[in-house]
């Protein structure tokens, strides 16, 4: 698919791997709004770089947990660009047990009202304008905590209520990728551990002892976390070249799913 004069809406796009995304779909020739809320120190440069791309863009503070503003940010955008073929539903709270401890009803709403019920009303809002063109696509962001939980060196990572979330996306994945269909595609990557999120350049990996962050590592089969252009790579596979796939996931986690043991060496057996 021709990206150049394109329309996306990229959901937490000041910082990260929405931001990553947002700027590479600019240099791609998509006209891009990004939404933002949290990390407003973050703003003057989210400012800079999108201006720097040349391209036509809109940035929007938007709380998405509001539902009441959903529907008018995706009128906004979808009326500044005259068209929105393309939704990157990067949004989420990932509660770190290292970080909260125990949770309370707060932490347990705001994880589930991020991660899972604020991508609802947005495709929601947004399908509408997606079909109303040619080549639309959806992209959901998930994690691997869907499949492993609290559970092994992840334990210390994910939280019952992210979890819990993350596994109520595929669930819409699967459902959006019917509603869109012939018109949209609505496919989903779940994500094991990146730099900037649950990796090395955040808070709760900091509070990580060296015992085990060594343990999450050794269970990842490639041996390291990913890196923002391991997402941006995907994403442009699944808008650009991905033409027959719909209501898939594709996990891109170095193997942590699978964990780190080795093989066994095959035995003779005996005849």
């Amino acid at each position: 698919m021709e990206l150049d004069g394109k329309a996306a809406l990229v959901l937490g796009g000041i910082k990260g791997i929405g931001k990553a995304v947002g700027l590479a779909l600019a240099r791609e020739g998509v006209q891009v709004a990004a939404t933002y809320y949290d990390w407003t120190e973050e703003l003057d440069r989210m400012k800079a770089d999108f201006a720097a791309t040349g391209r036509d863009h809109l940035l929007v503070s938007v709380d998405l947990r509001d539902t009441e503003r959903i529907g008018p940010v995706v009128r906004e955008a979808a009326e500044h660009f005259g068209r929105l073929d393309i939704l990157v539903n990067n949004i989420e709270r990932g509660g770190w047990p290292v970080v909260h401890g125990s949770y309370t009803p707060s932490q347990w709403d705001l994880e589930l009202e991020t991660t899972l019920r604020a991508k609802q009303w947005v495709f929601d809002a947004a399908l509408p304008y997606l079909k109303a063109g040619e080549g639309g696509c959806v992209i959901n962001f998930s994690s691997i905590a869907a499949l492993v939980g609290r559970s092994g060196p992840a334990s210390y990572v994910f939280n019952e209520g992210y979890s819990a979330a993350n596994r109520g996306i595929s669930l819409l994945t699967e459902t959006w990728a019917r509603l869109g269909a012939p018109e949209v595609r609505v496919n989903e990557i779940m994500l094991g551990l990146f730099e900037t999120r649950h990796g090395e350049k955040t808070r709760g990996w900091g509070l990580l002892d060296e015992q085990q962050r060594k343990a999450l590592i050794d269970h990842t089969l490639l041996g390291r976390t990913g890196r923002i252009d391991d997402v941006v790579r995907t994403v442009l596979f699944l808008l650009r070249d991905a033409l027959y796939m719909t209501g898939s996931v594709l996990r891109i986690d170095g193997g942590y799913v699978l964990g780190g043991e080795a093989v066994a060496p095959m035995p003779e057996g005996v005849e």
